[in-house]
């Protein structure tokens, strides 16, 4: 974990740059509120845009929102990001009704009891933790769960958008917000 001190506080819409508003006004509106990270983002536009820009591209592939999910849990996890982990833990569990034992298992580094979702899981990690080098063996076991070779492409989306938060998070350590407070 960082040791860092916080360096930007996060900006509010009217406080952030022109360049970043709209980003911010279109998470309030799909969030009913601005994430601290993405108004630490806000300072540098062309990080919040491309964040925001992965995020859209993420959920116009063909994993299921619960997928989306598991994969940036799993990456957020295997980068030892507090304040992501929350984030995608609350959502895996209130917005999409995963049960606890699963998103226990992504955060603890266990095995998952649904095999798709564990080879799912273990995909990211593996791409996370080896920096893209996975093994021939879990690729098959990825294609094997029912997976589709695109998709071990289409996951590079969802690691490089945790990328760029996670390591946010680690350079700027961001204040996890009230609505990820009980998943710290």
């Amino acid at each position: 974990m960082s040791t860092a001190q916080s360096t930007f506080a996060p900006l509010s819409i009217d406080d952030a740059p022109e360049a970043s508003r709209g980003s911010l006004e279109a998470a309030k509106k799909k969030y009913g509120f601005v994430p601290q990270i993405l108004g630490v983002m806000a300072h540098a536009p062309a990080t919040l845009d491309a964040y925001m820009t992965l995020g859209s591209i993420l959920e116009k592939s063909s994993f299921s929102p619960k997928e989306q999910q598991l994969i940036l849990l799993a990456a957020s996890v295997e980068n030892e990001c507090g304040y992501c982990t929350a984030a995608h833990s609350t959502v895996l569990k209130s917005m999409l009704k995963v049960d606890a034992e699963t998103v226990a298992a992504v955060r603890e580094g266990r095995e998952l009891s649904d095999a798709k979702q564990d080879a799912l899981v273990t995909t990211v990690r593996e791409i996370v933790r080896e920096r893209g080098h996975v093994s021939e063996e879990t690729v098959k076991s990825f294609t094997d769960a029912g997976y589709s070779q695109p998709q071990l492409l289409e996951l590079l989306v969802g690691v490089a958008m945790k990328t760029l938060s996670n390591y946010l998070d680690h350079i700027t350590p961001v204040e996890v917000d009230e609505a990820f407070a009980a998943e710290k």
